[in-house]
């Protein structure tokens, strides 16, 4: 996919901008805070519908208007955004609105690569949850609309578990969310197990593009959801109540990171992190390609400032192979990507802020 150019208006410090690209490495630079980040999750929005960044879409908002609109014009389609506050969210694919709003995710595949990534290695497992979902999402609509219905029916669970403490619980009402858990849990971490066979060599290969070794990565897969599965979680509503929410499922999956057999959260050195993350994310590129057939948008951003000058250099011929696409990168340095660049054709895009 190719983004040609985007529209921005009242989201976040762009009040109306406009931006053309080329259709292969465009290189944005400006100082902090200019609004380089502000631009590729606009990019991010137009393929996930939410943010890379922020947490509500009432911050994205521009603090002196009520709205924003983010508009996309793509090799073969436009994409457009709209949220009001107080208003449902609204898109629009050829100027034709969906009849729900997950139905835009998938359609323009795309990888980001943030600075704070490596937190995916040292928080908890939701971060690492929450990657390998959106690469199932952005191939597989039925698994997106099986995690939905997962996370609602776990969450209105939830709720009647809270909302009866000390208080006796119609066991009918909760076997009906049961009834519909279980199976869903059990498709959803298939899926994720499945992944895991399929991505692994992608990871492994540019990990050693970037990091050339003989390190070897690797990656596991933890759950609860065992053959037994049902019912152990019949048997365990007694707990559920005790504790008030739901203690077994695919939301208590886990995917681990390993480096030479052993835990990179424990063992692994920060360059060795940062590495493994960015190895993933272009694994991820790589794994997306190969079951769409369309090269995802990659935007990285202040990637220059988490790598060494090796990895850096390293980095930079990757990008400039063919098989990837469009490429976005921010820089604060201008003169650095220049130089990083000189041998390379680059379209130049600078955010005076």
């Amino acid at each position: 996919m190719i983004l040609k150019s985007l529209k921005l208006t009242h989201f976040r410090n762009h009040i109306d901008s406009t931006f053309d690209f080329s259709d292969g490495i465009n290189c944005i630079v400006g100082k902090n805070g200019a609004g380089k980040t502000n631009l590729l999750d606009a990019i991010y929005y137009l393929s996930f519908t939410k943010s890379a960044v922020g947490s509500t879409d009432r911050i994205t908002i521009n603090h002196e208007y009520d709205f924003f609109t983010l508009f996309g014009s793509y090799d073969g389609l436009t994409v457009a955004l709209q949220f009001e506050k107080g208003k449902p969210k609204i898109a629009k694919i050829d100027g034709q609105e969906p009849d729900k709003l997950r139905k835009v995710i998938g359609r323009i595949p795309l990888v980001i690569v943030l600075p704070d990534d490596t937190s995916m290695i040292r928080e908890g497992s939701e971060e690492r949850r929450k990657f390998f979902d959106g690469a199932l999402s952005q191939i597989n609509d039925v698994y997106l609309e099986m995690l939905l219905d997962y996370n609602r029916l776990l969450k209105q669970r939830n709720s009647l578990l809270k909302d009866n403490i000390g208080m006796p619980i119609d066991r009918k009402l909760v076997e009906v969310y049961d009834d519909q858990l279980i199976p869903l849990s059990v498709k959803i971490s298939q899926h994720r197990s499945e992944i895991i066979t399929a991505f692994l060599p992608f990871l492994q290969k540019n990990y050693t593009d970037l990091h050339n070794l003989g390190e070897q990565p690797g990656l596991e897969f933890k759950t609860q959801v065992t053959q037994t599965f049902k019912e152990e979680f019949k048997a365990n509503f007694k707990k559920d109540q005790i504790m008030q929410r739901t203690l077994l499922g695919c939301h208590k999956d886990d995917f681990l990171f390993v480096l030479n057999d052993r835990a990179i959260k424990k063992f692994g050195s920060q360059g060795q992190q940062k590495t493994f993350i960015i190895s993933l994310k272009l694994a991820l590129y790589d794994f997306l390609h190969h079951q769409t057939g369309k090269k995802p948008l990659l935007l990285l951003d202040d990637i220059f400032d988490k790598l060494d000058d090796s990895r850096i250099e390293l980095l930079v011929e990757l990008l400039g192979e063919k098989r990837f696409g469009q490429v976005f990168i921010t820089d604060a340095r201008e003169d650095r990507s220049r130089q990083l660049f000189t041998n390379k054709k680059v379209n130049f895009i600078e955010i005076a802020g």
